[in-house]
């Protein structure tokens, strides 16, 4: 299979090129925040609860809020019907998830409580991971979760040689390599980087340049749709 020719992806798309990205806030009534986002051929509700008392007792923390974040791909969002309930890759991707927005949540303010962030992939294609900490990070938002950034998402890697942004299905299949990146703008640091096949150290270093410049659109489309929900508010 070509992924590749003259330029230009499998998809019509350019080298430095993300999909389509559409994100919405506040969609979900019954939750305290909430985001859905489409990502290509991704879509993604996240919802956020909390903060509140958390139980068992014994899980609680003195000194700050439990985060706990849930990933979950709906039985229909693949191709092949995946059996129902967590599965070894679901709970590797909640761990990450985790990871990825501790470092920007103000758990401390929320001594002995628990944030739940349950993320649901009802249409899975490629950069789901990336998809729902995108989403997520505006859920809290949206929940009035104290924040010292947004935590945008993307994916960069390798296809015949060349490195790209955002992969498709294709390329995420057949590729060389695959290297999800969560970011927090305003420090510049990394809150989330993973690897999966290889790539040499000047290859890595255009992949993060790359993938700095995805994070910085999808942060800015983050910000647009929690403007648009709250300028929006005030009109009701």
């Amino acid at each position: 299979m070509e992924l590749i020719k003259n330029g230009i992806r499998i998809d019509g798309r350019k080298k430095d090129e993300l999909r389509d990205i559409k994100i919405e806030v506040g969609v979900l009534k019954r939750a305290d925040g909430s985001a859905y986002v489409e990502w290509g051929m991704n879509k993604v509700y996240v919802a956020v609860y909390g903060p509140r008392e958390l139980f068992p007792r014994f899980l609680r923390r003195s000194d700050k809020a439990v985060l706990q974040c849930k990933y979950n791909m709906a039985s229909f969002s693949v191709d092949e019907r995946k059996r129902p309930g967590p599965d070894r890759r679901s709970v590797e991707i909640s761990k990450v998830t985790r990871g990825a927005l501790e470092p920007v949540v103000l758990t401390e303010n929320f001594p002995e409580s628990v944030i739940n962030v349950n993320i649901e992939v009802v249409q899975a294609e490629a950069g789901t991971r990336c998809a729902g900490i995108t989403a997520a990070s505006v859920a809290l938002a949206d929940a009035g979760i104290p924040m010292k950034d947004l935590v945008p998402a993307c994916a960069v890697g390798k296809v015949s040689g060349e490195i790209i942004l955002d992969l498709c299905k294709e390329e995420d299949n057949f590729g060389e390599s695959d290297l999800p990146i969560a970011m927090i703008p305003r420090t510049g640091g990394i809150s989330l980087l993973q690897m999966d096949g290889l790539m040499t150290g000047e290859e890595l270093e255009e992949a993060l340049n790359l993938a700095k410049k995805g994070c910085e659109i999808i942060y800015e489309k983050q910000k647009e749709a929690l403007r648009k929900r709250y300028k929006g508010d005030d009109h009701d």
